[in-house]
């Protein structure tokens, strides 16, 4: 059940009126709903994977209740029990998501060798958004020990936040410090709230199936049949690529902000403008923000102290370490690991030439322009981006070779026939609105725009928008997200 489908319309409209309608007396009521819409919609993806849900949301209430206790008792036994809590967080990845990739690359490894084992890998079935309820887990525990927030004593309550629906499959990985604390009151119908969830939704919509789907036609063609490929069409998905991971993924976080808006819960910011950075750290700030604020606290921090000795050698050893490991939270395949270096080396010189910590504000011309320092510093940010996501998008290593070999060749100066020419057009106009509304949560929060003050002027953009997303809606197949696979 995806957002972007009339069954996910049906259920949340039922949702909807239940919960201010029927639920709304008290705030234990509406989590109740909430949560067993969630388990709904979460079994509605997989139903085999809700009993590992339900059996990791009972362990860890019981483990947060137990390190909140020994705090102050037993600070030895605490520090032991939020370790069994990373420990179990990241077993549960390893295991449903890592342990055949360990399993092939050993095996590979030995052969190569010579040796050649009769290892072979397990029959285990990856759960849906596993990535992202392991990483709440896991931060409500240490945060517990931290002593940043106090245990849930409501086990509905948590489980509630463990497994809200709009974010359990593609997140935003929203922190218990947050969350939690808006499940603790009722919640009224809030209507300038709902109206700003749904304005969010139909830009999410917009960004998800007008141009990420028809982009993804391009993409998968090309990387389907690579060597058929001129090295301008390559250069071309290259690209055009960056924006549909850009409006895939981004789309899924408004609408399911959007959702919860409605529902008048916040969710966590997950993108901003990240195309708009000047360089790769700003760019890292401003894309999948939940993820990347997750580990800096819980990974980087750590490791930037643990290294602080070492002056810059160990802020580039902890930003390295830091980046490799999100590449692989994506996934159990080289190429994630790669990505990860590539952007982790992308740091150096920022920390060598003392710029990685500054950030300056972004500033206009006359014309309302990006600065031409600033607009340059954009276009080679974004061309770095694009190479990264070009291992990213790779089955392995061997085609990124090809990708790029294929790409270099004399065909660059051969552009053939080059598919959905005007779509690239079109993303630039994207990019445009996206600076225009840099200082917005999303291109759509309108209202208050100096771009976009006359009302007739708004609501033709809303129906040209609505309009553009039925017609995709009804004419295209519709792509899965591509975050779900993570």
């Amino acid at each position: 059940m995806v957002f972007n489908s009339f069954s996910f319309l049906i259920f949340f409209i039922v949702v909807f009126f239940a919960y201010f309608f029927v639920f709304k007396k008290t705030a234990k009521m509406q989590n109740r709903l909430i949560l067993l819409a969630s388990y709904f919609f979460y079994g509605y993806a997989d139903w085999r994977m809700l009993p590992l849900l339900l059996i990791a949301t009972l362990l860890f209430y019981s483990l947060g209740i137990a390190i909140a206790k020994n705090n102050s008792k037993n600070e030895k036994m605490a520090s032991r029990l939020t370790t069994l809590s990373v420990v179990l967080g990241v077993g549960i990845l390893l295991y449903f998501k890592y342990l055949n990739f360990f399993v092939e690359s050993f095996a590979a490894l030995f052969n190569s060798f010579g040796l050649h084992t009769n290892i072979s890998t397990f029959n285990i079935i990856m759960p849906i958004g596993v990535s992202f309820f392991t990483f709440k887990l896991i931060s409500y525990a240490v945060e517990i020990h931290r002593e940043r927030i106090e245990p849930s004593k409501d086990i509905v309550e948590f489980a509630t936040y463990i497994a809200f629906f709009p974010t359990i499959l593609s997140g935003p990985i929203d922190r218990p410090n947050k969350f939690i604390p808006q499940l603790q009151k009722k919640r009224e119908f809030d209507y300038n709230l709902a109206v700003d969830g749904c304005r969010q939704i139909l830009w999410g919509l917009f960004t998800k199936m007008v141009i990420a789907d028809n982009i993804a036609k391009i993409t998968d063609a090309a990387w389907n049949n690579i060597g058929e490929q001129t090295g301008a069409q390559l250069l071309y998905v290259a690209l055009l690529y960056p924006i549909q991971m850009y409006t895939d993924f981004d789309g899924y976080s408004n609408m399911a902000i959007g959702v919860g808006k409605i529902l008048n819960i916040k969710i966590t910011r997950n993108f901003n403008h990240p195309y708009v950075a000047r360089n790769v750290a700003e760019y890292w700030r401003r894309w999948h923000m939940s993820l990347t604020s997750w580990l800096t606290d819980y990974v980087f921090s750590p490791l930037n102290i643990a290294f602080r000795e070492y002056g810059k050698t160990g802020l580039i050893f902890a930003i390295i370490i830091n980046m490799i490991l999100v590449g692989l939270w994506h996934g159990a395949n080289w190429t994630f690991g790669v990505f990860g270096l590539y952007h982790g080396l992308l740091f150096v010189p920022l920390i060598l030439s003392g710029s990685f910590m500054k950030k300056k504000k972004l500033g206009e011309n006359t014309y309302g322009l990006p600065m031409l320092q600033d607009f340059l510093k954009m276009i080679s940010t974004y061309l770095l981006v694009a190479i990264g996501h070009l291992i990213f998008r790779a089955e392995n290593i061997s085609q990124v070779g090809e990708y790029f070999s294929q790409m270099a060749s004399t065909s660059i100066i051969s552009f053939g026939s080059i598919y959905g020419k005007n779509l690239f057009f079109f993303c630039i106009f994207i990019l445009i609105l996206e600076w225009i509304q840099r200082d917005k949560e999303y291109v759509l929060q309108i209202t208050d725009s100096k771009y976009f003050k006359n009302v007739y002027l708004r609501w033709s953009l809303y129906m040209c928008i609505t309009w553009s997303c039925m017609y995709c809606f009804f004419t295209m197949d519709k792509s899965e997200f591509i975050y779900f696979q993570f």
